[in-house]
């Protein structure tokens, strides 16, 4: 499976989220390192300073006030004295880096023979050791003296942040994006062959520099267009008149009956390159798309050309009848009849002059591919992109019939018209096959 790129607005909005994630990263670390140290610090010298005070109260104290003054500190700030005893359970804190800091500084201020744990015999809680007098004593602090009353509230305004962030990095590129896709889409729109709407004259100097050289383009695309069909109408309705005075002179002076059809003949293919020009010059239909079945456009096309009367000529068809598109009847049967046409002059056989055709329309969702195969000579690989150039011919083998190198031109037309692809490739054994590549119907 081929991986297909991701359009500009995704390209956008990506960067712009990878760019917020890595700001929060960057933040959620800094904060990290740099309160590292000074919360260590304050914790430590608040659990020093709760310790000496603890101390000195004992030590300096009234004996008949000590019961009241440990009972005041255990009510009003958390903190008991116990006694410490070898049988104690000792729990150390975890080994994390602003807590180590904290035990380190603690354990250099009181002395190296000092306890800094997180639970004493199953009680949780900031546990520190001192001696009085030979008497070793515990400091409970049942709160951290830093503990903060946010608890998870930073998570929570994080995840507000970003989804914040998100949404307007969203909104950013919508709108820096929303003047490309408008030029994408009248792009596409030329490509196939329609009008499309005028791009706004607003926003940045350089949109509205680029909007209006597009709608410049344009415009003079259509008067060029424009233009081109009156000329080649012109042309080809100047040309058909004394085609026809020609033709009339030829029915009725006495000529050779080898020489008549010789004229005859010439005649017809001029009539017949005159009536490419026209299906060349002719502007994008008007009028709105219809269903249409392309089973029914073969049956047609296949009367219209009469090789069933011909006797060097073999059709096979292979029509899946519930194969249907959106598009403009008398365009695709023109496309259809120009493919037939095709095959049928250059498409025979070069030494016994058959002509071996294979038609076939199959669903291949979400296309209907319509297929004309001949055995033919075939073309050469480099000259498929030149065939579907206006006036291009094929090599020798392919050129010896009459033509004006437009009907391919016009298929490729009428294609890129309904937003399809023609595709020509090698048939095999030999020969030439063309695929018309269009969008399923839409469902009504």
């Amino acid at each position: 499976m081929r991986w297909r790129s991701p359009s500009l607005f995704w390209r956008t909005f990506l960067l712009i989220v990878v760019l917020i994630i890595a700001s929060l990263l960057a933040w959620a670390q800094s904060f990290r390192v740099f309160e590292r140290g000074p919360r260590a610090q304050q914790l430590a010298q608040q659990v020093i300073s709760i310790v000496n005070i603890t101390k000195s109260a004992l030590l300096f104290s009234d004996s008949s006030l000590r019961r009241e003054l440990l009972a005041d500190l255990a009510d009003n700030e958390g903190i008991r004295i116990v006694p410490r005893e070898p049988a104690d359970v000792v729990k150390p804190f975890p080994d994390i880096p602003m807590l180590r800091l904290a035990a380190d500084e603690v354990i250099e201020r009181l002395g190296p023979a000092t306890q800094f744990a997180a639970e004493v015999n199953n009680v949780q809680g900031i546990w520190v050791s001192f001696d009085i007098e030979g008497d070793g004593y515990w400091v409970f602090i049942e709160r951290d003296p830093l503990a903060r009353d946010v608890g998870t509230r930073w998570i929570r305004w994080a995840a507000m942040a970003t989804l914040l962030s998100i949404l307007v990095a969203v909104a950013i590129t919508r709108v820096v994006n929303k003047p490309l896709r408008q030029l994408a889409d009248a792009a596409r729109s030329l490509g196939a062959g329609h009008a499309p709407e005028t791009l706004p004259d607003k926003g940045p100097a350089e949109i509205r520099t680029v909007n209006q050289s597009f709608n410049r383009m344009v415009a003079d695309l259509t008067q060029l267009e424009r233009d081109r069909a009156v000329l080649l109408a012109g042309i080809s309705h100047d040309l058909r008149t004394p085609l026809t005075r020609l033709r009339l002179e030829i029915d009725i002076n006495p000529l050779p009956e080898g020489a008549r059809q010789a004229m005859a003949g010439d005649i017809e293919q001029m009539d017949a390159i005159v009536g490419q020009f026209l299906d060349y010059a002719r502007p994008a239909p008007q009028q709105p798309k219809t269903v249409v079945v392309l089973a029914s456009l073969v049956e047609q096309a296949l009367a219209h050309a009469r090789l069933a009367g011909d006797a060097a000529a073999s059709v096979q068809v292979r029509l899946d009848a519930s194969a249907a598109v959106d598009g403009y009847p008398t365009e695709l049967a023109r496309a259809l009849e120009n493919l037939i046409t095709n095959a049928s002059r250059y498409g025979r056989d070069p030494t016994s002059g058959r002509l071996e055709l294979s038609i076939e329309v199959k669903r291949q969702d979400p296309h209907v591919v319509l297929s004309v195969a001949d055995t033919g000579p075939g073309i050469a690989p480099d000259m498929v992109e030149r065939l579907l150039r206006p006036f291009e011919r094929g090599d020798t083998a392919r050129s010896e019939a009459r033509g004006a190198g437009l009907g391919l031109a016009i298929v490729e037309r009428i294609a890129r018209l309904h937003a399809g692809e023609l595709r020509l490739r090698a048939n095999q054994p030999h020969g030439l096959r063309a695929e018309l590549w269009l969008a399923t119907a839409t469902p009504a």
